[in-house]
């Protein structure tokens, strides 16, 4: 294996999907520990422009698969497109994004590759010439590492928002096509269509404000409180893993450490005490605030704005001030 690092970035429809630069930015560690540089590669069908994207700060080549038969992702066929550039770059580390689609397409890599895998993971290192990467597990009380085998290719799912985008880069990286060539076989399985069944809620990842609720909220017809706060804010709706084991909210909106992490521009926590597990999840906000009645809750450590009083107080009435404001 050499020693450079290479960055599989996800596009939709031919837009680069934000985790895309938030990978190079932790390939950009590795690549500093190893002395190589960082290539991104992005497979799909006309996506020229997601490929301009991909030349951010540090990154030294871009690579691209543009196919037809690449325009909806394929299990088989991306999985064959990507084998190809990683046998052709022989890079020390893939990384790739903990979505849904790289939960599927990294485990066919590596079995593809015969290479080592370690999924949704939230740091990335080089200790004596080999990789490791660690991931929490047992619901966050404890961090697994992983060390690869340096004759294989490291591959590794980062989570998303663990890592922040990369910054433009000033255009000039060099750029490479790879022809696609379809293994046998890999026809047996296609995606002819996808259907949107989104409910025009946003995900709490993708949000620029997030309004989350913890186990204070005391059932699920309570957290309409916070939607409606979050339908002024245009924000999205998140909760403490307490919320969502009590079913007050489905785990898809769970934020923490064994749920999503997210970093908006804004959080608001109402009735969330702030485990460790939760406070790892969020605390790369921009800015907290954080409405609780405990004042020794360990999330005013962390907040930038903080209110000791009751959510069932406070929340009506600022959703309230802030629909005037919004109708200004």
């Amino acid at each position: 294996m050499g020693n450079d690092i290479l960055v599989l970035a996800e596009q939709r429809g031919g837009r680069l999907h934000a985790t895309a630069l938030q990978l190079v930015t932790a390939a950009r560690e590795l690549a500093k520990a190893t002395g190589g540089q960082v290539l991104a590669c992005v497979v799909g069908h006309k996506v020229s422009e997601a490929a301009g994207k991909l030349g951010a700060d540090g990154v030294g080549k871009v690579v691209a698969v543009d196919d037809a038969s690449l325009e909806l992702y394929s299990p088989l066929q991306y999985t064959t497109a990507a084998a190809a550039v990683i046998e052709k770059t022989a890079p020390k580390a893939v990384l790739l994004a903990a979505t849904f689609m790289g939960r599927d397409w990294g485990p066919r890599l590596a079995a593809r590759l015969k290479a080592g895998l370690a999924s949704d993971c939230t740091e990335v290192k080089i200790e004596a010439g080999a990789v490791h990467a660690c991931k929490g597990v047992c619901n966050g009380k404890a961090i697994a590492e992983f060390k690869f085998d340096p004759a294989r290719p490291a591959i590794i799912s980062i989570r998303p928002n663990t890592f922040g985008a990369a910054a433009a880069g000033d255009g000039s990286v060099a750029s490479e096509s790879v022809a696609f060539s379809a293994g046998d076989g890999d026809d047996r399985v296609r995606t002819t269509e996808v259907v949107s069944t989104s409910s025009g809620i946003k995900d709490v990842t993708e949000a620029d404000i997030v309004v989350s609720g913890g186990r204070a909220l005391k059932s699920e017809e309570n957290f309409k409180i916070l939607e409606e706060m979050a339908q002024v804010l245009d924000a999205a709706v998140g909760c403490s893993r307490a919320a969502a084991d009590a079913g007050y909210q489905p785990h898809s909106r769970q934020v923490g450490l064994t749920g999503k992490t997210v970093t908006p521009k804004l959080y608001i926590a109402f009735g969330i005490d702030g485990a460790i597990q939760h406070l790892a999840g969020m605390r790369g906000s921009k800015t907290i605030v954080a409405v609780n009645t405990k004042a020794d809750a360990p999330i005013f450590q962390v907040a930038n704005y903080g209110l000791v009083a009751d959510l069932f107080q406070v929340a009506p009435v600022l959703t309230q001030e802030l629909r005037k404001l919004k109708d200004l």
